[in-house]
């Protein structure tokens, strides 16, 4: 069978807290670090939750067993659950990666999520990076509705290491949908759907692309 292939000089990854990006893309960002120019912009750092003091540290050291360097991992401190208020400052923040970056390709949740803070900055994705290619994660416990209409096979090696990064979690280590069988049982559907051993799943909420003769 044949892959549509899919590249993207310089792409970017969203996500509104620390392991969103992680839960969603895990195993496509351990394969493709190396491949191309990376970067990982979280906007919350969630430190105003006396519970999740350690969550910022775990971040850092969750991407960085996935292959990424510390200067492509970014973490902002906008106030989790209070996104909707912060709609211009997001946005702008958006513009800036865009003019310093100029991504080909932006990762960001899915349009079927229901957090509001997910769902604010996928909102203002759709308008910081109009003629981009935009593509729609999931985060399990927050999605609902979500069907996987683009699927990017994986290999085995990206979920093992999309499990090891995770379970740098240890202020998560007893939610559900950190679980390794959960993980790994995802991976699997997904590929199911695609008719791969494993694969991982988004929406499309925008591609931009032209069509080229074979050679």
């Amino acid at each position: 069978m044949n892959n549509m292939t899919f590249y993207g000089k310089s792409v970017l990854f969203l996500g509104a807290h620390p392991d969103d990006i992680e839960l969603g893309c895990g195993a496509l960002l351990a394969d493709i670090v190396g491949q191309t120019e990376l970067y990982c912009m979280t906007f919350s750092d969630n430190k105003k939750n006396p519970d999740l003091q350690h969550l910022l540290d775990e971040h850092y050291v969750s991407m960085r067993s996935l292959g990424l360097r510390d200067d492509q991992i970014e973490v902002g401190s906008f106030e989790t659950r209070r996104f909707p208020d912060f709609r211009q400052e997001i946005l702008e923040k958006m513009l800036q990666l865009k003019r310093q970056l100029k991504p080909q390709i932006v990762f960001v949740h899915t349009a079927q999520d229901i957090h509001q803070d997910h769902v604010t900055l996928t909102q203002e994705a759709l308008r910081a990076f109009r003629g981009i290619t935009v593509l729609g994660y999931d985060v399990l416990r927050s999605s609902y509705g979500f069907f996987p209409h683009f699927l990017v096979e994986v290999t085995e090696a990206g979920v093992n290491k999309k499990i090891e990064a995770l379970s740098k979690y240890t202020t998560y280590a007893e939610r559900y949908y950190f679980s390794e069988e959960v993980l790994r049982s995802t991976a699997i559907r997904h590929g199911a759907l695609a008719e791969r051993p494993f694969a991982e799943g988004f929406d499309i909420i925008r591609i931009v692309g032209s069509f080229e003769p074979a050679a």
